[in-house]
Parts: structure tokens; sequence; C-alpha cells
């Protein structure tokens, strides 16, 4: 190795070693923050009880406390009244250091804004660790309901995978998505949707979770002197594993399910590396009825699921045709 190259590898395990150091540093300080708010809340929660105080000692406090720390933020009356309810909902100190001073205090607030109950709020906050998500994706993945949707998909991977493998699959994969980045029309083709999703991969890679890395669009597969073209072709870092998603924009039928079992097998022998696990599919559709596809599933010996997808809601055409045309708005805009 020459002198430049040595001074390379220096420099780059230097940067890493920063960039390790700031991010512990950043956790090590959010932890202390939310402790810090956890007794402060508790502390409210105390006196209050003890010497019947109202809700106006809060802003006191607020008033008080900006005195004595002018440069500090997250002290005013709003953010007392949630370190408060921290507090009470949340009596185990030892349960928010574990789970709830690992995540931010803004995800933190947002989930007693946002869930009444406290084992829904730390599915959310182990979700935000497995995936990173920032607090508006965390808002979008509640207000999807992801709890109702992850571990329901009907599939057949206890059948054809290892029991970790397959809870591990089904942690990922929801029953439903929602693409509301796409507007819903009926006219829709396909191929119109398939390019949609493609062009808006990273909304697409967002509502399937973290660890997909996007392959190809129509990827190429040659099988006995004949081309086959996968829709959407995935690979999944965690899982390790190449994962292929079939889009159909109409109801479920069984033959989808067959297509796709093709479709695995030729992947594995064609694309699969010896340090992959076996290729899944996702066979995304319109809508389906979970009682064909558990009987189309079933004698299947490649590991498949299958999820139906909603997209955003188009305007009403009496609507739309009420507001101005693209050109109107320009001359508006141009006028100003």
């Amino acid at each position: 190795m020459n002198q430049d190259q040595n001074y390379t590898t220096l420099l780059e395990n230097i940067k890493k070693y920063i960039t390790e150091a700031r991010v512990q540093a950043t956790k090590t300080i959010n932890q202390q923050m939310i402790a810090v708010y956890w007794l402060i809340g508790k502390d409210i929660l105390i006196r209050q009880a003890k010497a019947g105080w109202g809700a106006k000692i809060i802003d006191n406090l607020a008033q008080d406390l900006k005195m004595a720390f002018p440069k500090m933020k997250g002290i005013s009356a709003r953010n007392l009244k949630y370190m408060r309810k921290f507090a009470h909902e949340y009596p185990d100190f030892e349960i928010v250091q574990a789970k709830l001073a690992q995540i931010s205090w803004y995800h933190n607030i947002t989930l007693l804004d946002k869930c009444k109950d406290a084992k829904l709020r730390f599915w959310y906050a182990e979700k935000v660790l497995e995936n990173g998500w920032t607090r508006n994706v965390m808002v979008h993945q509640i207000e999807a309901k992801l709890h109702e949707k992850v571990g329901t998909l009907p599939n057949n991977f206890k059948k054809n995978l290892p029991h970790s493998e397959s809870e591990a699959i089904l942690g990922l994969l929801k029953d439903d998505y929602i693409f509301d980045f796409i507007a819903e029309d009926e006219k829709k083709l396909e191929r119109e949707l398939e390019t949609e999703l493609v062009q808006n991969m990273t909304d697409f890679l967002l509502a399937l979770g973290k660890g997909f890395a996007y392959v190809g669009k129509q990827y190429h597969l040659e099988v006995g002197g004949q081309d086959f073209y996968l829709d959407l072709l995935f690979y999944h870092f965690r899982l390790r594993r190449f994962v292929v998603v079939e889009l159909k924009i109409d109801d479920f039928k069984p033959e989808y399910a067959g297509k796709l079992n093709f479709y695995l097998s030729a992947v594995d022998d064609l694309l699969r590396q010896s340090e992959d696990h076996e290729t899944i599919g996702l066979l995304l559709c319109k809508s389906k009825n979970d009682v064909i596809v558990e009987y189309a599933l079933r004698t299947l010996n490649r590991p498949m699921g299958v999820a139906s997808y909603q997209l955003g809601q188009q305007l009403p055409e009496e609507i739309k045709k009420d507001l101005p045309s693209k050109e109107e708005l320009k001359k508006v805009l141009n006028q100003k």
C-alpha cells in the first residue's frame, strides 16, 4: 500500500470514529434529556397532588425557569404539561429508560397525542428504532394503522420456510399498502401504475419498509429460451433475499399466484447467490378474498404473500370541472 492509500485509509478511519462518537453522544444526550423530563413531570405530579395546585402552577414554573435558564429550550408551559403527562402515562422509570429514552422527545409527545394505549405507543417506538423513522414518517404509519396490517398478510411462509424466517418476513410485510402519492384512476393500466411507483420510488420504498433496495423494473429473465419480465425486483439486505413484486390492477386470481411461483423458482436458479436466502414474492392486487388466496397458496412450494393496495383519491369530476385549469392559473400568477 503506497503513502497516498495509507493516508486515505487513515482519514476514512478517523472520519468514521468521529461520526460514530457523535452518534453515540447524541443518543446519550437524548436519553439524559428524556430522563430529566420524566423527573420534572413526576415532581410536578407529586407536588400538585400533595398541595392541590392547579394548572396555573405550570405557567408560573415556565416563567421562572425561563428567567433562571434564558438560553434553554424545552421549558415552555406546553412542554412542561407534556412532561407531566409523560410521567403520568409511564409511572415505571425503568421502562422509560429501556424503550422511550431511545427515541426523540418529539417522537414521544407525538405518541402521547396520537395513541391512547401505552402498548401501542411501545409498539410504534420499537418500529421507530428498527426502521429509523422520522417523526413525520411515524405519524404517517400511525394514521395508516400499520399495527393492524403487520402480521396479517395471507401467505404460505410457514409451510415453505423455517419458523424464524417466516416470522421475520411477516413482521416486515403488510396486508394492505397505501400509495397515497399516486392518484387513483379506474382506467389506469398495470404498466402505468408500475411506472408511477418507480417514478415515486422513495415513497414506494417508504411504504414497503426499511431494508429494501430497488433492483429493477420489468426485470428480464430468460428461461428455456423464452423471455420473461418481472414487474419489480428488490433485494432486502436484512433478510438477505430477493423479493419479487407483481402488480395487478384487479382482484386476486389464483393463476396470479401460479405465475409468481414460477418467477420465484427462476430467480432462485438464475440470480440467487450462495449467501442469499430463498427468494420471496409479494403479489399486490387491488383487492383480494383471503379464502381464495389461502386455497391458491396451499399447494405452492415457493414462499409468497398476497396484499391489497390503495391509491390516493382523485378529485370528483364535478369538483374538478369547477376548478381553474393550469393555463388559467398561469395567467393569474403572471399578472401578479
